[in-house]
């Protein structure tokens, strides 16, 4: 789901640029974009927006990642009722490092 989702809704070419743009827009010293992934705060597992600005960011380092982690454990947690999704989408959108 999630590929098919971001190839047609979020291609590279798009996601290329807003990386390099919100690289400088955030300030990063390290403006080499081969250095970030331009990644979804709210995945798309999670209901996340495929390509609206506000949900993307440039996440330092590759991919897989440990943000990655948290947003299957947040997705198993949804599926199995143990959270709604409202709870999943806040806890990554807001501090995914303290999810456990």
């Amino acid at each position: 789901y999630s590929k098919t989702i971001r190839s047609k809704y979020a291609p590279q070419n798009y996601t290329s640029a807003l990386k390099r743009l919100q690289i400088i827009e955030y300030g990063y010293s390290d403006t080499n974009a081969s250095n970030y992934e331009e990644d979804h705060l709210i995945s798309l597992e999670l209901g996340g927006h495929p390509n609206d600005p506000r949900n993307l960011w440039p996440e330092p380092g590759a991919s897989p990642n440990p943000k990655d982690h948290i947003e299957n454990l947040l997705h198993s947690r949804v599926c199995s009722g143990e959270i709604t999704l409202e709870e999943a989408q806040r806890a990554i959108s807001s501090n995914w490092k303290a999810v456990h």
